[in-house]
């Protein structure tokens, strides 16, 4: 029982700092005292199920989630895989950092994108075309559930825009190690052109102020992440070797 708790508090404080809350702020959001949820964290409060499902909520998933993550963290870390999941707008340099990351690391580089093509039998463009939006945000859930039912190491590129994405988050803040790839509009914009996409410019005049208004918005999201990378300022080897270092690779 003792594993357990101390596995639920893991699990709980992982939780809590990638979302970015205090202990504070999830305590006022669970409706529980600041020094509950420092005894739970701590792996010493023995939780009834009315707290645990209060505290659930409060994390965005739900008591049965939070107890069967408890047990694999008590069952020990070391031996689950490790999945790192890499967020950020295009241009971010999620694929780039991503491949050199992945053979630092000796684990597989995947793109959640392609992993949802796989799951649809359809490029992405026709998946927006024909399905839309919503019907895509499915796919990608099922993807990234069918991913972490395989129980493989490997270093994931994201899609933009699954900060966006609750049920995925949800996921990703489980069982990811999450990073955030982040740079200035002008950074991202000078990268997409490099790359010769014209996707972004395609008749938008505007699209470069579009695009600074997308990561002013999804910014918040972003900063979920439990670590964050400024890749403008650090370059891809400097990006790779610091995400290495802060996982403990």
């Amino acid at each position: 029982m003792s594993d357990l708790l101390e596995g639920l508090g893991k699990t709980v404080r992982t939780l809590r700092e990638a979302q970015g809350l205090s202990v504070h702020d999830l305590a006022s959001r669970a409706a529980l005292s600041t020094r509950f949820v420092t005894e739970i964290q701590a792996g010493r409060g023995n939780v009834s199920l009315v707290r645990l499902g209060a505290l659930a909520r409060a994390l965005g998933t739900s008591a049965s989630r939070l107890i069967a993550a408890a047990e694999a963290e008590a069952e020990g870390e070391g031996a689950r895989p490790r999945l790192v999941a890499l967020l950020g707008v295009r241009g971010a340099g999620k694929s780039t950092i991503g491949a050199k990351l992945a053979v630092r690391l000796g684990v597989d580089f995947l793109e959640l994108d392609r992993l949802v093509e796989s799951e649809a039998g359809l490029a992405l463009p026709e998946i927006f075309a024909t399905h839309g939006e919503r019907y895509f945000r499915r796919l990608e859930v099922a993807a990234l559930r069918r991913l972490l039912a395989a129980r493989q190491n490997a270093v994931l590129a994201t899609g933009g825009g699954i900060v966006e994405n609750d049920e995925a988050w949800v996921l990703l803040a489980e069982h990811a190690v999450t990073v955030w790839l982040r740079a200035s509009t002008a950074a991202h914009w000078s990268r997409v052109v490099r790359q010769g996409d014209p996707r972004p410019m395609a008749g938008r005049p505007a699209a470069k102020a579009e695009l600074s208004r997308l990561l002013a918005r999804r910014e918040p999201l972003y900063r979920r992440a439990r670590y964050r990378i400024d890749t403008a300022r650090l370059g891809v080897e400097g990006s790779v070797r610091s995400i290495a270092e802060r996982i403990g690779a």
